[in-house]
């Protein structure tokens, strides 16, 4: 099961937007993860919810509202027809203020499809590289102070994206709300 995007018309043209790439999780992905944080993460920061969960394939940051057909376009190039990517969750991680499931990515499909998303949207203007290399990752926790978990990860769990979306990244207090404005069908 997919869901459902927005579209590109909620956005107007000449507006700053905080645009990302990444992976949307079908909807079975998605429940299984969620309720793996309620059972090992109750209590401990910022569970992100369920409808935001993904697999960053480019964080693009603010881009001038007339970029989004370019990337679109990008993002249809890079992904359009690819073989699905398959994820096996292989650990948990905490940084300074996220936790994370990494993710194997067996074959190679997914770093496949991130590597040449970034290729030609370095190109084409719209991408700073990262200093880091691709990690294919869930973010499903934020926090303010590390809470030093030690989880056990969802067993054979799958993480399974449903298509490749750009996503349009609203600040607010209560955290980043994530709108999909545009799909690519995966192979």
């Amino acid at each position: 099961m997919i869901l459902a995007a927005t579209g590109p018309g909620t956005v107007g043209s000449g507006d700053r937007l905080r645009l990302f790439c990444a992976f949307r999780l079908t909807a079975e992905t998605v429940a299984a993860l969620a309720g793996w944080q309620q059972a090992a993460l109750t209590g401990a920061g910022r569970p992100v919810p369920p409808e935001h969960l993904h697999v960053t394939l480019a964080f693009l940051g603010s881009r001038p509202g007339g970029d989004l057909p370019a990337v679109a376009a990008t993002l249809h190039e890079a992904a359009g027809g690819a073989p699905r990517p398959v994820f096996r969750v292989s650990g948990y991680r905490e940084t300074r203020s996220v936790a994370m499931l990494t993710l194997d990515d067996e074959g190679g499909r997914g770093a496949a499809i991130a590597g040449r998303l970034q290729e030609l949207l370095l190109e084409r203007g719209l991408y700073r590289p990262e200093r880091r290399p691709w990690l294919p990752h869930v973010t499903v926790l934020r926090f303010r102070e590390r809470p030093r978990l030690r989880p056990g990860v969802p067993e054979g769990a799958n993480v399974c994206p449903s298509d490749a979306s750009v996503y349009l990244s609203r600040l607010s207090p209560s955290g980043a709300r994530y709108e999909v404005l545009e799909s690519v069908a995966l192979q």
